[in-house]
């Protein structure tokens, strides 16, 4: 397994497609302290989850548990995380919440709770790095300020012992809010989780960050896109295909007047653009060989958002998968909203083959897009298929692939493939190709078709 750490200023892009690529190791990862730069915005709090009803004098082992309705500091994002990565929650996990300022609280609504097929895949450092978490999915709620959670198990008494409780252990809410700072006299939680009922401690702690290693984390970042765009720039600029093959060439030393079958390249939305919190990933960025193709997700994580709020809503997907399930950084390698907008996901350079956590089995010379939104019942916006058939022209073409062909990939481990299985896939595969779930749901699966064929026109095949 090779990978390039960009960490020079001023790489032509020819010289950066060119360098061999070379594994950087993942920052070890020491217990961390509350940052205290209140500059940083965002905060999670974690709040356990306890017995509900007639169920509470079994203590831990209550079928069903829950909080009861309450007050809370802003948050915008909600899900369950428990102790054991590797225990299912088999059941249904249902939250209602009031919109803050109003006294108007929702209907019950459903969090999805198959999330495990998500993640690094098993045997790697991320996997085994002793902090991952189970967890649902995150739900995007809105600005809101009262929440009620009810988690009931599907009792199955042939599995479970007596006193043995069919939920998992250690649930906890997790109320994500992208965008707070802390109070004054509070304790921040930018870097980590609070906890307890009132969710001010800062007990449990994510890896050590001064601001020194924030500042460095965030060149890391930027650099590894330092042939696309200038340090620090927000966002990565479209080219014309004309322009995207003449670099392509350049980049590979092609013969003049060879015409690569690559797509134009499609404006990117980079991490400093989203507003990503460098302070909270690991350290390092680590690399796959090549990219031999995509793998389509949907977040789960409801359609009730507006592209203006698509931002906030990343940088609360990126809080939960490392703040709240313990993941080295956000899972997907790209994202993609309702409007189109496509947005740099997990850091190490959008033209690069960086490891993602996102389909578990699957990760290896693959790339992960995730399109906003959830799409068992409804149908994707076709600005946002556009984005997809435009991301995978570009990024498959940098590696030669053909988005309506076919390939081979070797399974890490999951439910549908043993591990080491040479797996015939489309290059341009839904979630469920790899893993059986629903992922990216029914009528987003239903249209990776005309992707792929979208896709190939793009790179002129």
């Amino acid at each position: 397994m090779r990978g390039f750490l960009a960490s020079s200023v001023g790489v032509t892009c020819a010289a950066a497609l060119a360098l061999p690529l070379v594994l950087s190791a993942p920052a070890q990862a020491g217990p961390r302290a509350a940052k205290t730069d209140p500059a940083v915005p965002g905060s999670t709090r974690s709040l356990p989850l306890v017995p509900l009803g007639d169920d509470r004098a079994l203590g831990p082992a209550a079928p069903e548990q829950g909080l009861t309705r309450r007050a809370v500091r802003s948050f915008s994002l909600v899900g369950v995380i428990w102790d054991d990565p590797d225990t299912e929650l088999r059941g249904r996990v249902q939250v209602r919440i009031r919109a803050s300022g109003t006294t108007h609280w929702t209907g019950w609504q459903d969090i999805e709770t198959h999330n495990h097929e998500h993640g690094a895949d098993p045997g790697t450092a991320e996997s085994g790095s002793g902090r991952v978490r189970g967890s649902t999915a995150p739900l995007w709620v809105g600005d809101s300020d009262g929440v009620e959670v009810r988690v009931q198990a599907e009792v199955d008494e042939r599995s479970t012992s007596p006193g043995e409780s069919p939920l998992p252990r250690g649930m906890h809410l997790e109320l994500v809010d992208p965008d707070a700072k802390p109070r004054s006299g509070e304790a921040s939680t930018a870097g980590g989780r609070a906890t307890g009922s009132n969710a001010t401690s800062n007990a449990e702690t994510y890896p050590a960050t001064t601001a020194a290693d924030a500042a460095e984390a965030a060149h890391e970042a930027t650099a590894a896109n330092a042939a696309l765009a200038p340090l620090g720039a927000t966002e990565i600029p479209a080219l014309s295909k004309a322009r995207t093959e003449r670099e392509y060439l350049a980049a590979h030393q092609g013969r003049p007047g060879a015409t690569p079958y690559i797509g134009a390249r499609p404006r990117i939305v980079t991490r400093r653009g989203w507003g990503a919190d460098e302070g909270l990933r690991e350290r390092g960025l680590v690399y796959t060989e090549k990219v031999k193709a995509a793998f389509v997700h949907h977040t789960a994580s409801g359609n009730n958002y507006r592209c203006s709020q698509a931002p906030s809503v990343v940088r609360s997907i990126y809080r939960y998968h490392v703040v709240s399930s313990g993941w080295r950084d956000i899972g997907y390698n790209f994202l993609v909203d309702r409007c189109g907008t496509i947005y740099e996901g997990r850091a190490g350079g959008v033209g690069k083959p960086v490891m993602g956590a996102h389909t578990l089995g699957f990760n290896s010379d693959t790339m992960g897009i995730a399109v906003l939104g959830s799409f068992a019942a409804t149908r994707p916006a076709p600005a946002a298929l556009k984005a997809v058939a435009r991301l995978t022209a570009w990024k498959l073409g940098l590696y030669g692939v053909n988005p309506r062909g076919k390939t081979y990939l070797k399974s890490g481990g999951g439910n549908l493939y043993r591990k080491g299985k040479n797996v015939r896939l489309n290059v341009i595969s839904g979630h469920r190709d790899g893993f059986a779930t629903e992922c990216p749901g029914r009528l987003l699966y239903g249209k990776l078709g005309s992707a792929r064929t979208t896709a190939a026109r793009y790179q002129g095949r």
